[in-house]
C-alpha cells in the first residue's frame, strides 16, 4: 500500500471514529499487572473501572469486583494518559507542506490575538500517531519565530468534535525571546534581544492604557475593541499566562525580570541553560516546560543536557517534558521516549512518569481532571505490555474520556 493510500485509509478510519465515538463509550474494566496512579502507591494486580467518561473505581483485583456487562481490557502496565506539555501537533501537520503548516504567521512580530484553536486539525495523522502511543492530551499551538506567535490551546487527542475535545481554547501566550525571533532583514525589528524586550514592554504599556480606558464609566469615551490589546489585557490580569520560550541563561533572567515588572503569570519553556540559573528560577516560582531531552545541542541550545530534568527535580522546581517543535518530518517528538531518557539520566520511574502526566496537568491548571488515576477524574489511560520506558514495550491501548480509541497498537 503506497503512502497516499495509507494516509487516505487512516483519515477515513478516523472519520468513522469521529462519527461513532459516542457509541464506543461503554462501561470498561481494565485489568493490569500494575497500575501507576500517580495519586499514591502503585496497585499490583489491579483493576480500573470506567463508567461514562470518568473513573469509577481503582483497586486490587481481589477487592474490586467487575460488574456484569463491563468490557474487559488487559495490560501489563496501566498509567494515566500521557500529556504533551508543549507541542505544535495539529497546527504543524504531518505533510510538512504549506497548506498544513499554520504554526507561524510572519506578517508581524507580535500577534497575541491569533488563536491556535481556530486552525487546529484534530484529524491530522500526527494526532492519531501520538494517541496510539498513549498521549491523551496536548498543549499545542503556535511555534517559535516571533515575539508573540499566538495563543495555545489544551485539547484531548480523541477523534471527536473539536469543541468537545478542547479543555482550554485560550491556554497561554506563546512568547519567544532568543535568536530565532530576531529579524535578518536590515532595519526590521527586532534585531537584538534588548529590542525584543523593549517591544514587549511597549505593547504591555499600551495594553495597560487600553484597559484603563475600557473601564471608563462613560461608554461613549471607551475606545473601539482592539483584539491585539484585549488579548494582552488577559495577561496583565493574570487570567492567561505568558509562556516564554527562552534557552540562554541571560534570556531566562530577562524573561523573569520582565514578568515581575508587569506581575505576569508565566511558564518558562525550553530553558536549556537552566542549570546555570536554578536558584533564580526557583525564586521566581515559575514552573518549567523543559526542552525535549534529546533536543539537538546547537546554537542557543548548546547547553541542552539529558540530565537537566534531574537537576530541576533536585532543586524542587515544578517541571514537565515536551515534544517541542521540529522543522522536519514527522514534525514531532514523542514525550514517552523523552521521559524514558530522563529516567535513564537521574529521574526515578515515578518522577519521569510524573513529568508527562501529573506535572503538566498542574502547570496547565488541570490536575483536578487529568494527570493521575483517581475516582471521578477523566478516564484517560494508557495501556502497555511492559515497562513504558523500555523501547521494546508497546502501547496496547489508549482510552480518552472513557472511549477506547486505540487497541493492540504495535
Amino acid at each position: 500500500m503506497n503512502s497516499t493510500l495509507r494516509r487516505t485509509v487512516s483519515i477515513f478510519g478516523t472519520l468513522i471514529a469521529l462519527h461513532s465515538s459516542s457509541a464506543v463509550r461503554a462501561e470498561i474494566a481494565i485489568q493490569a499487572g500494575v497500575i501507576h496512579t500517580l495519586a499514591g502507591a502503585a496497585v499490583k494486580d489491579g483493576v480500573v473501572l470506567v463508567k461514562g467518561n470518568r473513573i469509577e473505581a481503582i483497586g486490587p483485583a481481589a477487592s474490586t469486583p467487575i460488574p456484569a456487562g463491563y468490557r474487559i481490557l488487559k495490560a501489563a502496565v496501566v498509567v494515566p494518559g500521557l500529556i504533551d506539555a508543549h507541542s505544535t501537533i495539529g497546527i504543524s501537520g504531518a505533510l510538512n507542506q504549506k497548506q498544513d503548516q499554520d504554526q507561524l504567521d510572519k506578517s508581524s512580530p507580535m500577534q497575541p490575538e491569533l488563536r491556535a484553536v481556530d486552525s487546529f486539525n484534530s484529524l491530522d495523522p500526527l494526532v492519531e500517531y501520538v494517541r496510539n502511543l498513549g498521549v491523551t492530551t496536548l498543549h499545542t499551538g503556535h511555534g517559535p519565530g516571533a515575539l508573540i506567535s499566538g495563543q495555545t490551546l489544551v485539547v484531548k487527542t480523541s477523534p471527536q468534535n473539536l469543541d468537545t475535545a478542547v479543555l482550554f481554547p485560550e491556554s497561554a501566550f506563546a512568547c519567544n525571546i532568543g535568536p530565532e525571533t530576531l529579524s535578518a532583514a536590515k532595519g526590521q525589528a527586532p534585531s537584538t534581544i534588548a529590542k525584543s524586550i523593549a517591544m514587549l514592554r511597549a505593547e504591555l504599556i499600551k495594553a495597560q492604557d487600553y484597559r484603563a480606558k475600557m473601564t471608563k464609566t462613560d461608554v461613549e469615551k471607551r475606545p473601539s475593541r482592539d483584539l491585539h490589546l484585549e488579548a494582552l489585557v488577559r495577561a496583565l490580569d493574570g487570567w492567561q499566562p505568558m509562556m516564554f520560550t527562552v534557552q540562554r541563561h541571560q534570556d531566562i533572567l530577562a524573561a523573569i525580570r520582565f514578568a515581575h515588572e508587569f506581575k505576569l503569570k508565566v511558564i518558562l519553556d525550553g530553558v536549556a541553560d537552566a542549570p546555570m540559573v536554578l536558584k533564580e528560577i526557583k525564586a521566581s516560582g515559575f514552573p518549567v516546560i523543559l526542552h525535549p531531552t534529546m533536543a539537538r545541542s546547537s546554537s542557543e541550545m548548546e547547553n541542552a543536557s539529558m540530565t537537566t530534568a534531574a537537576k530541576l527535580q533536585e532543586a524542587g522546581i515544578l517541571f514537565a517534558l515536551q515534544s517541542g517543535f521540529e522543522g522536519y518530518v514527522p514534525k514531532t517528538r514523542i514525550v514517552l521516549f523523552e521521559a524514558g531518557v530522563a529516567a535513564a539520566n537521574g529521574l526515578t520511574f515515578e518522577q519521569a512518569l510524573a513529568s508527562i502526566t501529573l506535572n503538566p496537568a498542574k502547570i496547565l491548571n488541570l490536575e483536578k481532571r487529568i494527570g493521575s488515576l483517581e475516582v471521578g477524574k477523566d478516564a484517560d489511560l494508557a495501556l502497555f505490555d511492559g515497562d513504558p520506558f523500555e523501547y521494546t514495550t508497546h502501547c496496547v491501548g489508549t482510552v480518552v474520556s472513557g472511549v477506547v480509541v486505540n487497541e493492540d497498537s504495535k
